[in-house]
Parts: structure tokens; sequence; C-alpha cells
């Protein structure tokens, strides 16, 4: 069937050369160039980068979805850094607007989920001065110690840049007290765009690309995996998205360490980039497709439905996305703040089995590393929710 769609596709006369080029490098799991790259964005109707996308997401996951059962804890929203994209922080001098976890609050949090069947933890949140190395080493080793199974994803290169230099250790010595104390993984925020003019213009005081990449590749060279993102649709052109996702594939190739990309949709609520109209529904279907099909070596490409909605997630499963993130419980307000689609984001795992279902794909449950926890493809829903006290 896929193979019938891609030569229907190849022999569209309408089609121009450069694009029938693409097309057969992908019927023949052939990696596409920089150039290649920037003409799909530029050229591509949605629905032939739609047919490519969805040949290989169905090449590299069949029909399968994957989900998993995770909450997150936010430990601030005070930060030190101003970002002009972001909704979600307090300056460290306006700091008593907002919210500043102790230990013990996070901890609260995290037995809030006692004796729910969850997998993962997800911390990140702004970049506290005292919210340093010694006291998230001593978080996570709480957090292991209440409950080991739970995978513990946590900070985001730009949290960890700043805890490494204010701790006055290097990027692997500062990986490894992390690792030590129980962190499983890392999560991919904090890329934006690798550029480092547009990375002035919309995150100057933050770290750099190649700082980005670095404290990554080290989580890879000790074990650790991790995620990756890109926030599009704000100032940057296609050329910045494919430069941005060509550093990714090129780390990638070295250290086979990432999990999965996540594009992150650039959102305009009361922010210092209020003034910039958000891409529509096209250009972030459009914007899936091509990450799905440039990055050949991941093996997975997420849409965060809090930020793009439910109806734009199922959607999306036909361009490329084999993964909706989780069911999150409402525990995340980093995007709710930025004005997302989802404002009170949280599914349970029946509502989030019931979307991909409708969608004609196969729901999966997953741990963080893409293990199976549960396949609903082998019984009926109704029978598995039963059977497993949801």
């Amino acid at each position: 069937m896929l193979t019938n769609t891609i030569h229907e596709v190849i022999s569209d006369r309408t089609l121009s050369a450069d694009l029938k080029n693409i097309a057969r490098k992908i019927f023949n799991h052939q990696r596409i160039s920089f150039d290649e790259g920037v003409v799909l964005f530029e050229k591509g109707e949605l629905s032939f980068l739609g047919t490519l996308a969805n040949y290989v997401r169905e090449y590299k996951n069949g029909n399968k979805t994957f989900f998993n059962r995770n909450f997150h804890v936010e430990p601030t929203n005070v930060c030190v850094f101003t970002c002009k994209f972001c909704s979600y922080s307090m300056t460290y001098k306006n700091r008593e607007e907002g919210w500043e976890l102790s230990e013990q609050q996070i901890m609260d949090q995290v037995k809030s989920f006692d004796g729910k069947p969850v997998t993962e933890v997800h911390i990140v949140g702004g970049v506290h001065p005292k919210m340093n190395l010694h006291f998230f080493s001593g978080v996570i080793r709480k957090i292991k110690a209440h409950r080991p199974s739970l995978h513990v994803k946590a900070f985001t290169a730009v949290e960890l840049d700043y805890m490494f230099r204010k701790g006055k250790v290097s990027v692997e010595e500062g990986m490894k007290i992390l690792v030590d104390a129980g962190m499983n993984s890392l999560p991919g925020g904090g890329a934006e765009i690798f550029d480092e003019k547009i990375r002035k213009e919309i995150c100057h005081d933050k770290c750099s690309g190649d700082e980005w990449l670095n404290i990554h590749e080290t989580a890879h060279r000790l074990g650790i995996h991790s995620n990756a993102t890109i926030l599009y649709g704000h100032i940057e052109n296609y050329s910045h998205r494919v430069a941005h996702m060509e550093k990714l594939r090129q780390l990638q190739d070295k250290t086979g360490g990432f999990n999965t990309f996540i594009p992150l949709k650039f959102r305009n609520k009361d922010n210092e980039m209020a003034n910039i109209n958000e891409v529509n529904v096209t250009e972030d279907l459009r914007n899936y497709a091509v990450s799905r099909i440039y990055l050949d070596n991941f093996n997975h490409i997420k849409a965060y439905w809090p930020m793009i909605g439910r109806n734009t997630a199922q959607l999306s499963q036909s361009f490329g996305v084999d993964d909706l993130d989780g069911t999150i419980d409402d525990t995340t307000k980093i995007y709710s703040m930025a004005g997302a689609e989802e404002q009170k984001p949280a599914l349970s795992t029946e509502e989030l089995v019931l979307l991909i279902s409708q969608s004609g794909r196969t729901p999966i449950e997953r741990d963080t590393l893409y293990n199976v926890v549960h396949d609903y493809s082998k019984e009926k829903l109704t029978e598995s929710f039963s059977a497993n006290g949801h």
C-alpha cells in the first residue's frame, strides 16, 4: 500500500523534477540534503509532504502511536534569563510574583501520585539561583528512594548549563553527579533555534546552541538518553529550521542518544514577541512532515498535544508523528500560560487511547525509553480497561 502511494507520487506529471527526486530518495531510504530539506518546506504541497512523511512513519513504526503515563513537576517559574518568547517565567527581581517549591513541596507532588500507574516524572522549570546542583541532586535522591521505579526525566540543557557553571564543575562532572543521584534522562527543551543570530534576538542570555548540543552529547556518552526540540513559527525562516535539524541529525549519527524530536510551536500570549502572528495548522503539519522526512536517524517524532490541541494532534499522525507525549494530568503550566490550545492539559489514559484510536492508529503505552508497557491492539478497548482497572 505504501509502495503504491509513493509510486503514484513519483509518476505525478504535475510534480517538479526536484520534488520527484526527493520522493525517489525517500522511497529508496536515502538521506536528503540540506538544500532538499529547504525545497520541501518551500515547494512541497501539504498532501505531498504528508504522503512522504507517513511513508517514513509507517516504515519505522507501522501504525503505532505511542504515549506514556507521566506527570510534571515545575519547581519554579522564577528565572534569571529573559527569553522574549517566554510567557511562563518571572524575573528573579520579581520573584515574589512567582512560585518557588521547597524540597518538601516537590516531594508532596511526587507522593500525590502514589498508587497511580505513572512511569515518568518530568522536572523542568525556571533557572533559579538558589535551586542549584546540590539542591536538585538531593531532590532526585529522595524521589528515587521513595519510588525507585519512577523514571526521572529532568532539566533542560539551559538549566544544566547554569547549574554546572554555578557549581564550578564541568559538564561531565555535573552530569555524573545527577546520574549518581538517580536522574535517568534529559528532556529536549531549551534548544529553541540553534542559529546564533536568531538566538541573540530571542534568548540572548541563555546557553548557546553549541553548548546545548555539548550537554546532550555528554549525556549520551554517559549512557543517558535525551529528547530534542525546536521552537518554530516566530522570526526564523525555513533555512534556520533545516540547519537546526541538520545539527541534530549529525549528533544523532555520532551518538544515537536521542529518543525523539519534538517540534514546539511558538505562542504569542503575554510575552515580548506578542506582535508576531502565530502560524496556522497547515504550517504545523508541514513542519511535522518535513521533520519526519529529514531526521531519518530519529526513531520517533512527537506532537506535544497540550500545545497544539487534540484535533491537530490527531491530524499530525498522518504527517509523520507517532508519539503524542503523555497523560500529563494537568501538571504543567509552561505552555498553558503561553496561550496553548489546552488550558487544562490533562487526559485520562482512556481518553488518550480513544484519541489515538479515532485517528485509525494503534495506541501503544510506552515507558520513557520506548519499551512497550501495554499494546492496546491485542484486546478490545473496553476489555483492556476493565482488566487493568482503569
